[in-house]
């Protein structure tokens, strides 16, 4: 594997449902284009969009987040709480359990360690 990999642009991908029992309001969807994969050392980044609405998230995974555009509040089980918009960044560690809610349609570059 090379030791430096420039990465494709933006590049469409479909838009999916999040699932029912974990819709809190609204009828969100998403769209996730992964630029980059080295699935052996579990390390991933790319793009994703969301539209507005609120549902349940868990995670097993560390995500490095980078909002472009729109806003979001991501609120943990324990009350903390990060509101976000274009330019601000923020990670989100394994074990977090709690909500993601967007505010106006959203689209950030993530970079995820797998555990």
């Amino acid at each position: 594997m090379p030791l430096i990999t420039k990465l494709a642009g933006s590049a469409d991908a479909p838009w999916e449902k999040i699932a029912p029992d974990k819709i809190i309001a609204g009828a969100p969807e998403t769209r996730t284009v992964v630029l980059y994969e080295d699935a052996a050392a579990k390390h991933y980044a790319g793009e994703w969009e969301a539209t507005i609405g609120t549902w349940r998230i868990a995670y097993t995974e560390w995500e490095y987040v980078r909002m472009l555009s729109g806003r979001c509040i991501v609120t943990g089980e324990d009350g903390t709480r990060i509101e976000a918009g274009a330019g601000d960044a923020f990670v989100i560690e394994p074990g977090f359990t709690g909500t993601w809610q967007v505010l106006e349609p959203m689209h950030k570059v993530w970079v995820i360690l797998e555990a």
